[in-house]
């Protein structure tokens, strides 16, 4: 695969001139300012079509474009061999970056997920509330956490999926555990059960839980009348108990379409004057309607309604291309809509079309969609306590600061509050956060990141991090003259809560109010109360915490990846002949991936400072060899 070459500088010209002579073959693009940062990832059936298109008169008509062009100060291409590879390439530089003019999805992380272990010879089924990039499967968000809950029991009492925790077969009991004498497992730990007969319990679990229960239904009747016929009755009691837990399950789920279709609906709110997008999609499975997934986008702006189902609609699918139905709906046409239809039926291995309907019941589904994010971001405003329309700001604190100011017996409303949070991985890369919330929103230009200065690779010392990182914060904001919040939170208990008293008493900043929010029960710790604080589930100001808490966690995980991943590229570099410690980094500041480096030309690599043309030649050939997509090909 080929690339073209970078433009340096600010000069619209010279990039317009770059824009003119560009292939017009298809591929993705990358717009960069002028420190490096990936401002905007797209893709184009002809790039220099697409890209001088930034630099024409139409680039006017959106704000969001107009900032977007003024910030360009460099153009990277990788030409591809079809539209399909342009839009799963866009998509993972999307990922990779998180470009901030780039409309992104993002789920709902109050919302938890079934995963299913399915890389493992015996999957382990759980909820967990984080998505990890483990290869398991991941069913959710489910808003109907309850529904959920009790769907999982039934399946648990229909089949014998293991509970352990083991990593089997490298990790294995001494003996068979209690599941097993009280017929809750069959032992695959002990060779009991084999592993094709527990796959296809596992095959059976993920199709009920994804809705499409007929064919389970089907093949455990057939498999139920053969043991009877063998005088199995044992086995035909289980079987019969499946049966049982199928009807029990598609009692609770809505039927919505009597033809027993399988299809989903897609709608969306959007707040005014650039307020919070929330997607909805609605699953219908045989018929009936068996579950709903939340998401918020983000870097929306002014993008039109056909832009943001657009990327609403790539985002869902193109991440979990393993459950797509035969047919979505949605209630208007959107760019693209003929190429998502082509890359996802080849992936799904079956026809997968965008219908627009007119009237009846597909119609009226993509309006509950769209009605069902509205509610959404209803519920998200009252939990906020606005008052005042969304993108406006409010005179006065909102009701939920005013909340919290009462239930910490604060002088005044905490209408600005920071939030600290560190991360590691077994000791390495551990980093740590301060996120900033005004009003309960996001004020990410007082985001701060921390690469921990005094910590053993291998060794975690939270309390110690904790105190680095909150001391380093407020020493430079005290010396720069900056702002101080109103309150600060610490993502922690008591131990973590006496690390930051600790660094802002040595900064000078020990009268502002400070409490930690514990993860497992919710608990707020205060200084010198021994009791921690319980405030109720829903009460407004425990959200605006909770909020601080997963956000800091977020932006502090984000970066501790971000140098995992910049560790296995130098790893990976450092075996090259020729690429020492000061090339290593200039690869990584300038391309931040294997696949970006494997996808360059030699030239493009060449540019970089301290690459000649040899060693990029060296670099390609070496990452080449190892590319799996190039040996799946082959």
């Amino acid at each position: 695969m080929s690339g073209e070459g970078v433009s340096r500088g600010p000069d619209r010209d010279a990039l317009r001139a770059q824009a003119r002579g560009l292939g017009h073959e298809p591929g993705v693009y990358l717009f960069r300012d002028a420190a490096g940062e990936v401002l905007y990832v797209g893709k184009a059936k002809s790039l220099r079509s697409r890209v001088a298109s930034y630099f024409g008169a139409e680039a006017s008509r959106s704000v969001k474009l107009v900032r977007l062009v003024r910030e360009i100060d460099s153009i990277e291409t990788f030409p591809v061999r079809s539209e399909a590879e342009a839009l799963l390439l866009e998509w993972n530089l999307i990922r990779e970056f998180g470009p901030r003019f780039n409309i992104q999805l993002r789920d709902d992380k109050s919302y938890p997920y079934i995963k299913v272990t399915v890389g493992e010879p015996f999957p382990r089924i759980f909820v967990t509330r984080r998505l990890r990039d483990d290869g398991s499967r991941y069913l959710g968000p489910f808003t109907d956490v309850g529904a959920m809950r009790r769907a999982l029991r039934t399946i648990k009492k229909m089949y014998t999926v293991r509970s352990c925790h083991y990593r089997m077969p490298a990790e294995l009991p001494p003996r068979p555990c209690l599941d097993y004498h009280i017929g809750r497992c069959k032992a695959p730990c002990a060779g009991l059960q084999s592993e094709a007969d527990y796959r296809t319990m596992i095959d059976e679990i993920l199709e009920i839980l994804g809705g499409r229960t007929g064919a389970v239904r089907r093949s455990v009747e057939d498999r139920m009348e053969e043991a009877a016929e063998a005088l199995d009755y044992e086995r035909a009691g289980e079987l019969r108990d499946v049966l049982r837990g199928l009807d029990q399950l598609e009692s609770r789920q809505a039927a919505i379409d009597p033809r027993g279709g399988s299809h989903d609906a897609i709608g969306f709110a959007r707040q005014p004057a650039g307020g919070s997008v929330c997607g909805i999609v609605l699953r219908v499975r045989e018929g009936r309607l068996v579950g709903r997934r939340v998401h918020y986008l983000a870097n929306v702006g002014d993008e039109p309604d056909e832009a943001v189902l657009g990327a609403l609609v790539k985002g869902y699918y193109l991440r979990q291309a393993d459950d797509v139905p035969s047919e979505l709906l949605v209630a208007d046409p959107f760019d693209e809509q003929d190429l998502v239809e082509e890359y996802l039926s080849g992936v799904a291995g079956h026809r997968f079309r965008i219908r627009v309907p007119a009237r009846g019941p597909g119609l009226e589904l993509t309006r509950a969609a769209s009605r069902n994010a509205a509610h959404v971001l209803e519920r998200d405003r009252l939990e906020r306590g606005d008052e005042a329309e969304v993108g406006v700001e409010a005179a006065g604190p909102p009701p939920a600061a005013a909340r919290l100011a009462e239930a910490l017996a604060l002088e005044a409303p905490a209408r600005d509050l920071v939030c600290f949070d560190v991360s590691t991985l077994a000791g390495r890369e551990s980093v740590g956060s301060c996120v900033w919330l005004r009003d309960g929103r996001p004020h990410k230009d007082e985001y701060r990141r921390f690469r921990i200065r005094d910590s053993e690779e291998g060794r975690t010392d939270d309390y110690a991090m904790m105190q680095e990182i909150v001391s380093r914060y407020f020493d430079r904001r005290v010396r720069e003259g900056r702002a101080l919040p109103d309150l600060v939170v610490v993502d922690g208990g008591r131990g973590q809560l006496s690390a930051a008293r600790q660094a802002m008493d040595g900064a000078g900043v020990s009268d502002l109010p400070t409490v930690a929010l514990a993860k497992r029960e919710e608990e707020v710790f205060r200084p010198g109360t021994p009791t921690p604080l319980r405030l109720p589930r829903a009460d407004p100001g425990l959200h605006w915490l909770q909020r601080a808490r997963d956000e800091a966690h977020r932006f502090a995980l984000r970066y501790n990846r971000t140098l995992r991943r910049r560790r296995a590229l130098r790893s990976r570099l450092s075996e090259i002949p020729g690429v020492g410690p000061e090339r290593e980094q200039r690869l990584l500041e300038r391309f931040g991936s294997l696949d970006l480096i494997r996808r360059a030309t030699p030239a493009q690599l060449a540019r970089t400072p301290g690459i000649g043309p040899a060693t990029a030649t060296s670099i390609l050939a070496a990452l080449r060899d190892d590319d799996p997509a190039r040996g799946a090909a082959s």
